[in-house]
């Protein structure tokens, strides 16, 4: 029967930045069927496990074998004969198998790629494009195209500069289409590289980890007016806003209890919670900012509570990663604490494509927005882009418009867009992403 799993195999395969990952292939009645798993470079502590080997001896320890394996014995065997069509049933297979609260012993990345595996196979089975039959598994009836939020200047954990935040974000709301939106994109980002490039001299226009810029920048708020100045020079004021992804729980410093706004560089610059607060509350009224992630630690809930209530009213959603991990016990924690107003969604994170709508699900159910995220270790699997559209969030962010493992996503989009025709709906309705300076 062609949706009855014959083989699941799995291999190690590398990522973007030169990292094992997990690579699944499943074969059914219908095909044969791939996936492969991403892998974060500045991770929650409270993320699924993500397991590695360990042996110093290969990939510094990083390679994925004992994960490789679980796929190739435990999980194969459980899945071989059943049903790709059971994708909940499935995923909850698999989980019980591990029997532990957060994936070590089988691994996450075991387990997510069989999972991706499985739902592509489904799509196929069931003979609808991959979007449309996760918007089936998630009871959506509104799919659409999202804002690109991409990733032009990159610092943190993502890049050898000084500069403490990891990701600033320009995003082309007002785009009539998602295609126009990627060029605007594009557009900006060409004219970003030559202010860099003249400002901070030619070996500034070398990029991160997610093909953002990486200028010697150390001023938080510096790439903010090279962000306006690119928009400015590209003729789009007004109809590309900014967002940020701070990754705060990089910079905290909890001896202190303070923020290290320079924990690259030798002499620290420390600001307290309350301070950073004011911060971010002044910089949404000096620029186009309309989102921002992980402003601080993944357990100073207090400051995520102050600052989502600071900008409730000003179009400003305050993204949670770090915090909420994709996990829904973290997510109705910050539910019930008011802590943010939007998840990033991020597949691995959790570990199953089950999870994963299911918390996207209860995300929106608050009230919430819905980022969906790649990682800084990608891989050129697109699931993610046939996820955000099936979901109907309205936003995603993979990188710049650079780096086949980026492009490679938004190039699906436009795929997609294609597809649908008159069909195609762009944008996010459960966040009026036009509000902006």
């Amino acid at each position: 029967m062609a949706d009855i799993i014959s083989a699941i195999i799995a291999r190690e395969i590398i990522d973007s930045r030169g990292n094992p990952t997990v690579e699944v292939e499943l074969t059914c009645g219908a095909g044969t069927f791939r996936a492969a798993v991403p892998s974060g470079a500045s991770t929650g502590i409270y993320e699924a496990c993500e397991l590695r080997d360990g042996d110093k001896s290969r990939y510094q320890g990083k390679g994925v074998l004992k994960a490789v394996e679980n796929v190739n014995t435990t999980l194969a065997q459980a899945l071989n004969g059943k049903s790709v069509k059971d994708q909940k049933s499935l995923d909850k297979l698999m989980i019980e198998l591990d029997g532990t609260p957060n994936k070590t012993k089988l691994g996450a990345n075991a387990i997510l790629g069989v999972s991706m595996a499985v739902c592509r196979a489904g799509a196929a089975v069931e003979g609808v494009p991959l979007y449309k039959y996760i918007a089936t598994l998630a009871g959506n009836k509104d799919i659409r195209l999202p804002v690109p939020c991409f990733n032009v200047i990159n610092g943190g954990s993502h890049a050898g500069n000084a500069l403490a935040m990891q990701e600033y974000m320009i995003a082309p709301v007002d785009a009539p289409s998602f295609k126009e939106a990627l060029r605007m994109g594009c557009e900006v980002y060409a004219n970003l590289k030559s202010i860099i490039k003249k400002r901070y001299g030619i070996d500034s226009v070398n990029v991160g980890a997610e093909g953002g810029f990486a200028p010697p920048i150390k001023d938080s708020k510096e790439p903010l007016d090279l962000l306006n100045e690119a928009i400015a020079a590209s003729g789009y004021t007004g109809k590309i806003k900014i967002c940020m992804d701070c990754a705060a729980s990089e910079f905290w410093k909890s001896e202190k209890k303070a923020y290290d706004l320079a924990f690259k560089s030798e002499v620290p610059n420390m600001m307290d919670g309350a301070k950073l607060v004011d911060t971010y509350v002044e910089w949404t009224k000096e620029y186009p900012i309309i989102s921002i992630e992980d402003p601080f630690d993944q357990d100073d809930w207090e400051m995520w509570t102050k600052l989502t209530a600071a900008l409730k009213d000003d179009g400003v959603q305050v993204v949670a990663d770090d915090l909420t991990v994709t996990n829904t016990t973290r997510i109705k924690t910050a539910i019930d604490k008011a802590a943010s107003s939007s998840l990033l969604l991020k597949v691995n994170q959790i570990g199953s494509v089950s999870e994963s709508l299911e918390a996207a699900e209860m995300a929106h159910k608050a009230g919430w927005t819905v980022m969906v995220s790649h990682r800084s270790g990608e891989t050129e699997d697109t699931f993610i882009a046939d996820l955000v559209v099936g979901l109907g969030t309205g936003q995603i962010k993979s990188g710049a418009p650079c780096r086949s493992e980026r492009t490679c996503k938004y190039n699906q989009l436009a795929r997609i867009e294609e597809d649908l025709k008159a069909d195609a709906v762009f944008g996010s309705t459960r966040f009026n992403l036009s509000i902006g300076k």
